[in-house]
């Protein structure tokens, strides 16, 4: 099979759409299918290869890590007419997105998409809820003409069927757990970050808005006083609101930066419990690879999070933007170790189900469904 992806997101980008593509590349390339990338340059350099197409961008307000870019519309068209794709898959809505839409239906090519990012959820964060109505009429416009849109979760599968959105597919996220596990050693993150506070409490994500990462001063000033000197905070990534969350901060917290790898799965491992406040998600890649690491995880009860953490079995979801909510179910953890092992053994049993090869065997078979529904049409 012959896959032209366009994406306004790529690796080395950090954000899961880029992560997720990346490894679908690899993929592909591992069972023999062929494929080009149509994606932006990076802001943090690019990965450059006869199998990936960039082109000049800039970084869209509303999520840095999806560019604007100004693709060379001829170029593409010549490139696609000779590679003559049997897909196109476009995963985002930009204007690498649009211009695999155009050469779709131009050279009539069957089309799917994938939605990864609720943008309506992120407009209330940015004082923008007054674009809500156009933002709606311009996605469902955009993924009219898709055979299939793949999103990550029941809930934002029923998200955009309130909206009107028809030929939904759940296509979830995997997880590496050869990269995540339990069996790292723990003392390391502690010797690295001078931690000597009983419990870790920790974070991974993008320092945004939409994260509602203030929530995370907030969350600690609810704790118990006695529990306020027993906890360290680690906080892993960067974003907009890393200068705001750095003066809200309790001196027991620590900002790491962007961690990948074995680094950053170290962190996983010694954290007692991962804290992701975040109402915004669509699945929230970092909380199973927090349960592939054996560590139980407390979340806001809201988007495709729900889909992986089962309340009080593989964590605890708590009502969104509720500091006290958060604070209890933190506590009630750290004082029952039993209870919070027995979590973190049901996270991990159910992350290793979540193979990525699995996965993406399932999203060929739905790709390869759209081709047979294609060739009866023709016939």
């Amino acid at each position: 099979m012959k896959i032209a992806i366009f994406t306004d997101t790529f690796a080395p980008d950090v954000n899961g759409v880029a992560k997720t593509l990346k490894r679908f590349t690899n993929y592909l390339e591992q069972k023999g299918h062929e494929y080009r990338v149509y994606a932006p340059t990076s802001s943090i350099g690019s990965l450059y290869s006869n199998d990936v197409h960039r082109f000049k961008s800039l970084p869209f307000f509303l999520y840095p890590e999806c560019r604007l870019a100004l693709p060379n519309m001829l170029q593409v068209k010549e490139e696609l007419i000779q590679f003559q794709p049997d897909m196109i898959h476009v995963a985002t809505p930009f204007n690498v997105g649009l211009c695999g839409l155009h050469y779709a239906k131009k050279l009539n090519i069957p089309l799917v998409g994938s939605y990864h990012t609720d943008f309506d959820k992120y407009l209330e964060y940015y004082d923008l809820q007054f674009l809500t109505k156009i933002l709606w009429r311009y996605m469902r416009w955009f993924h009219r003409p898709m055979q299939k849109i793949f999103v990550p979760s029941i809930d934002t599968k029923e998200h955009l069927s309130r909206r009107g959105f028809t030929k939904l597919d759940i296509w979830p996220r995997g997880i590496d757990c050869s990269l995540f596990h339990p069996n790292y050693n723990k003392q390391l993150v502690r010797d690295t970050y001078h931690i000597k506070e009983d419990y870790i409490l920790l974070y991974v994500g993008r320092l945004a808005p939409e994260k509602d990462v203030l929530l995370l001063p907030e969350i600690h000033a609810q704790l118990p006083e006695r529990m306020k000197s027993q906890v360290h905070w680690l906080v892993v990534g960067e974003g907009p609101e890393q200068e705001k969350l750095r003066k809200k901060a309790p001196k027991q917290m620590t900002f790491t930066g962007f961690l990948t790898g074995t680094e950053l799965a170290h962190v996983y491992v010694a954290a007692d419990l991962f804290v992701f406040p975040s109402p915004t998600e669509t699945f929230g890649n970092v909380v199973l690879e927090s349960l592939a690491s054996s560590t139980p995880a407390i979340c806001a009860n809201s988007g495709g999070v729900r889909t992986i953490v089962i309340d009080q079995e593989t964590g605890i979801l708590c009502e969104k933007n509720n500091s006290t909510d958060f604070a209890k179910a933190i506590e009630s953890l750290i004082t029952n170790e039993v209870k919070r092992k027995q979590m973190g053994v049901k996270g991990r049993q159910y992350a290793v189900t979540q193979s990525w090869d699995r996965i993406f065997d399932e999203l060929i078979i739905n790709y390869e469904a759209v081709l047979k529904k294609k060739q009866m049409v023709l016939a």
